[in-house]
């Protein structure tokens, strides 16, 4: 390995103690870091790069996803937040970096999902999600109805939806109800928010499908798709939102073994 990405988080690693703890580890190793803002253009300054480090929790490797989407550089993250079920290393093992900088680590695939919007037929928006696509209203409840390959699966009135990638599935959609999916899995997740329904529940669908999620009459409610909480972008009455499998993936850099049911019994607070 010739050269790492650095990224750097002035809210979780302010004194940036972490980042020169790992670039030292690098330089001893002979190896050039190049310290990056998931804001910053990133690809311009990706070329050679071998492996990318975020410091804080999983925003911090939600956002190093988004700025390193397509650039197949996995991403070693380094928790420092609250939960960090994406992160590989807790702030007492920043010294492992070196067993990964040496290339004993594995590549752990997440999928990811395409996000788009239609309106009136046009695309109007399109991004990218590695956790997950939330329509829902502000403070008011909105009507929507869910598709999956154009076929009515729910619908209902309440806050919203939630459509997850496996990854995204211990996000928000777990807080809403829906179910823990081993992230290394290919699905996706529907998941409704506070449905005004007692028959509206979570859905685990196969990444063939095309998850159309449709905006009923707002009126004078206002209604927006969040992506990964990165941005929000407001929808009008009728609006379509189709989410689907990415042929893109995230690549986890993996060097401590730890199996993702250790980390929800951890995360999630499980006694031993």
């Amino acid at each position: 390995m010739e050269k790492v990405l650095l990224f750097e988080n002035p809210e979780r690693d302010s004194g940036r103690e972490y980042l020169e703890r790992v670039r030292q580890i690098a330089a001893n190793l002979g190896i050039d870091c190049e310290a990056v803002s998931a804001d910053g253009d990133v690809r311009s300054r990706a070329a050679g790069a071998g492996m990318a480090v975020t410091f804080g929790g999983d925003g911090a490797i939600l956002r190093a996803a988004r700025a390193l989407c397509g650039t197949q550089i996995p991403i070693l993250g380094i928790n420092l937040g609250h939960k960090g079920f994406m992160a590989e290393l807790e702030p007492g093992e920043v010294g492992l970096a070196e067993t990964a900088f040496r290339g004993k680590f594995t590549v752990e695939p997440r999928m990811m999902a395409d996000v788009n919007v239609y309106r009136d037929g046009k695309p109007v928006y399109s991004d990218f999600a590695l956790n997950e696509a939330v329509v829902g209203g502000v403070a008011r409840v909105i009507s929507v109805n869910v598709y999956g390959d154009g076929r009515r699966i729910m619908g209902f009135d309440g806050d919203g939806v939630i459509v997850s990638t496996p990854t995204g599935s211990t996000a928000y959609s777990l807080s809403a109800g829906g179910p823990i999916v081993e992230p290394t899995a290919r699905s996706l997740i529907v998941t409704p928010v506070c449905p005004h329904i007692l028959s509206a529940r979570s859905y685990v669908l196969s990444p063939e499908r095309t998850v159309t999620v449709e905006l009923g009459e707002l009126g004078r409610k206002e209604a927006y798709i969040s992506v990964d909480g990165v941005e929000s972008v407001r929808l009008l009455t009728g609006d379509r939102v189709e989410v689907r499998a990415s042929a893109t993936v995230t690549k986890l850099v993996r060097v401590t073994g730890r199996s993702f049911y250790e980390k929800v019994s951890s995360k999630l607070g499980e006694r031993p």
